[in-house]
């Protein structure tokens, strides 16, 4: 039996190229994933899956790698594609279990359980930079996909939106760090706000950063977070170690959940996070 003709897909073909080379091959319906906040050294990583339509209407006006658009650009981008995916959904992973488990491990999970929420089953799956397992359908893994790959780039846009809406909301209630501007990655600002204040509950403790504010980079990455417990009102931090009093008020415990349909309001416009991993967040 002859093998099946190679489908060949070419740059500059453009966003669409490669889910439509896909939908030639009879996967109708390709799902991208993508995270925002792996740089990040407070807050939650958030992932995001999308299946786009076929045709025009799933050609999203002014889609792109969400790094690439200012944030009143994402805002606009993230309404066209709640509105044209055949679905979608985010994933929140709390900073608490990014330090239980581990960067890496709650990427891969993110994605994962993004894609197994979407409420159209995909047929094949375009993931950016790692390879998801366990998915039950094929995939590829595509360097720099929320560039390559349109249903990449709009997953890239409802995890980065999402996140930065979280934030923004985390600053108001922890306002000495700078959240809305920054969303929790290391910039000079972000860094004295730690020094002056030491980390907050939403900081990753298992990141050296944080740690060394802390003053408990001595220990393993997963032992690094403070006890917490819960007061009635409040979840408070205390350094078992020394059963000191609470350090870190006002420190409110994190959530994993699905939001798929779900619109949020838009957050302000409170300008563009700062340069982390080389590109702009």
């Amino acid at each position: 039996m002859l093998a099946p003709p190679r489908t060949v897909v070419r740059r500059e073909g453009g966003l669409y190229a490669l889910e439509r080379a896909l939908q030639r091959r009879g996967f109708r319906f390709v799902a991208g994933a993508d995270e925002a906040g792996r740089g990040a050294c407070a807050g939650p990583l958030v992932a995001g899956a999308a299946i786009l339509p076929e045709g025009k209407r799933g050609e999203v006006p002014g889609l792109a790698d969400s790094k690439l658009l200012t944030p009143a650009a994402r805002e606009r981008v993230y309404q066209e594609v709640v509105s044209r995916a055949l679905a979608w959904s985010v994933m929140i992973i709390p900073a608490t279990e990014v330090d239980a488990r581990g960067l890496h491990v709650c990427n891969l999970a993110a994605m994962r359980r993004a894609l197994a929420s979407l409420t159209t089953s995909p047929e094949y799956v375009l993931t950016d930079g790692f390879p998801v397992d366990g998915l039950g359908v094929p995939g590829l893994a595509v360097w720099k996909g929320d560039r390559v790959a349109a249903c990449v780039a709009a997953a890239s846009v409802l995890a980065k939106v999402t996140r930065d809406r979280i934030m923004v909301e985390m600053d108001d209630r922890f306002p000495d760090y700078g959240f809305a501007v920054h969303k929790g990655y290391i910039t000079e600002e972000h860094s004295s706000a730690l020094l002056r204040h030491g980390p907050c509950a939403e900081h990753r403790f298992s990141y050296v950063n944080v740690a060394a504010a802390s003053g408990r980079v001595n220990r393993p990455p997963r032992a690094r977070r403070p006890v917490s417990a819960f007061d009635g009102q409040q979840t408070l931090l205390f350094d078992a170690s020394t059963a000191a009093q609470p350090v870190l008020p006002d420190a409110a415990e994190g959530t994993v959940g699905v939001a798929s349909g779900d619109q949020p309001q838009p957050s302000p416009m409170v300008g563009e996070d700062e340069a982390m991993e080389g590109e702009n967040r």
